[in-house]
């Protein structure tokens, strides 16, 4: 498994793509309301990417046909903007999006309430949410890939939610997806050792039920297999000597 170290240099631009991707989510947001479709946020994403002079990092990529992955309720992730996809009171929305500045990527999901939500939902938001800072913590040079994932593992299965194993997080740089894999799950002190210059998309996709998820026809979209709500949430992290950075915040 080759890891791509990126300079002090590189990180910076990253941190530059990250800067620009958290003001599309925030122009995004904006526009998750009831009644709102799931395009008319994806027309939103596109306008702010173009405004700000990045490139969307999901439209073409393995013929994805959106700038923004959005999943409703119990999709877990690869939902497709439609415009006959008509947001409620009381959904959430798992919005993932990534931009290309510069040649270096930058990918970030937040999951977001439609008006005002159950409080059993609101508990998996906050949890899922929580789960990602702390294996964020984790992020530090000698720890490993396995602190990462039980950070996630521990937080979110002691509530009795599922954690998703058929997706997982990745490296991130010039490339959309690089290596090393970035399990939500695993064993403290097992796996790859963190090393300074590593950037991670780290990314827990948690469901209220069971783990399990399948795909649907339009071979993108997964979806809880006993059709519970998923959340998930995304930080780009780079491993420094002085601990993580987050370069989507």
């Amino acid at each position: 498994m080759a890891i791509a170290i990126k300079t002090p240099q590189e990180i910076e631009k990253m941190r530059a793509s990250g800067a620009i991707l958290r003001q599309v989510h925030q122009a995004v947001e904006q526009a998750v309301k009831p009644g709102a479709t799931t395009m008319d946020m994806e027309r939103v994403a596109e306008a702010k990417i173009k405004e700000l002079g990045a490139k969307p990092a999901f439209k073409g990529y393995n013929n994805y046909p959106a700038c923004l992955c959005t999943s409703v309720n119990n999709e877990v992730i690869h939902g497709i903007p439609s415009a006959k996809r008509v947001l409620q009171e009381g959904d959430i929305v798992s919005v993932d999006c990534g931009v290309i500045l510069d040649g270096y990527y930058s990918d970030a999901a937040m999951t977001y309430p439609v008006g005002s939500i159950s409080p059993e939902t609101r508990k998996l938001l906050d949890v899922t949410q929580a789960s990602l800072m702390q294996a964020i913590q984790e992020v530090q040079v000698g720890n490993t890939l396995g602190d990462v994932g039980a950070a996630v593992q521990e937080m979110c299965e002691a509530e009795g939610f599922g954690v998703v194993r058929d997706f997982v997080g990745h490296g991130i740089g010039k490339s959309m997806h690089e290596d090393p894999q970035v399990p939500n799950y695993g064993k403290r002190g097992k796996g790859t050792k963190l090393k300074a210059g590593m950037v991670l998309a780290i990314e827990p996709m948690i469901n209220a039920g069971s783990a399990d998820v399948k795909v649907l026809k339009d071979g993108w979209t997964a979806v809880t297999v006993d059709g519970s709500m998923s959340a998930h949430f995304e930080h780009t992290v780079a491993v420094t000597k002085d601990g993580p950075v987050v370069l989507t915040r």
